[in-house]
This record gives structure tokens, sequence and C-alpha cells, in this order.
């Protein structure tokens, strides 16, 4: 979910990390082998005045599956399933109607959590912008599990 985000004007960082569990300090192996109760998120550092959450969550969801409870694409397991994560009660509102919008639109019912933010551990420094440093593998993997198909047909485009 790095690079949607990283390259909007407004968005002044985007960290890859772990929370929702109740592991202290999860490494990447504990996270990955879905024993620590952490989602693989990333948390999106943005100045309000120039991109509206509204907006981010537009491209969380136009960059998901939000239909498969069981994780997204080929990466199957708790650690990877879809959620937002929100930090007041007017992002939770938000992001609950955007879901109630998507879903009446598209008559989807949505496996997506809305849950309340906790603590967000960084991932180790390889996996930050695994995308940019690792370019072929990167393209390789989205490739081979259908992700950007999957977006295709869902949303009738390739983010």
């Amino acid at each position: 979910m790095e690079p949607p985000y990283e390259k909007l004007t407004g968005v002044v960082s985007v960290t890859s990390g772990y929370t929702g569990g109740a592991t202290k300090n999860p490494t990447y192996e504990q996270v990955s082998a879905g024993h620590t109760g952490h989602y693989e998120a990333v948390i999106v550092t943005y100045d309000p005045r120039q991109i509206s959450y509204a907006t981010l969550l537009d491209v969380f969801w136009r960059n998901v599956d939000p239909l498969d409870a069981d994780g997204q694409f080929c990466d199957k397991g708790d650690q990877y399933r879809a959620a937002i994560f929100y930090r007041t009660e007017a992002e939770r509102q938000l992001a609950e109607q955007s879901k109630r919008r998507i879903a009446q639109s598209k008559k989807w019912n949505i496996a997506t959590a809305i849950l309340p933010a906790s603590v967000f551990y960084p991932a180790e420094k390889y996996h930050q912008d695994y995308y940019k440093k690792n370019p072929v593998r990167y393209k390789f993997y989205r490739f081979n599990c259908g992700r950007d198909n999957r977006l295709r047909e869902l949303w009738g485009r390739t983010p």
C-alpha cells in the first residue's frame, strides 16, 4: 500500500508496519507467521490542508479487495486482511460512510473491518519501501498474485 499513497500531494510519509495485535515489538517473521494478532499495515502521515482523509479512504478502497475476508490477493491469513484503523471519532464516521457508500453503490458485502487504532510498530528497515528497493521482485510478485487483474475486475481500472 505504500506506492499509491506516496505519489499523492499532501502525503508526508508512508511507513509499513504492524498493528492491532498483542505482541509488543513484533518482527516481520512473527507477524507473517500469523501468531501475533497484528495486521500488516501502513501509517500515512499527511497534511490535511493539501489532502483530505476522505481522499485517503478512496485511495485505500481502490487498492484493496474489500470482499476478501481471508487476506489480500495471494496473501492469506488474518495478518493480511484489509482494515482501516481510525484515531478519532470523525475518522471512524468518515470510514463507515465510505464503506456504506461503496457497499450500496456496488451492492457488495464488504469484509473490510474498521477498527480503533492501537500501537503501531514500524516494520524493519528492509521492509520499508520494499517496492523501490526490490522493483523486479515486487513487480513479479504483484503480477503473479493477480493484484492488478483483481483490482481491474472490482474497480474497472488499475490504480
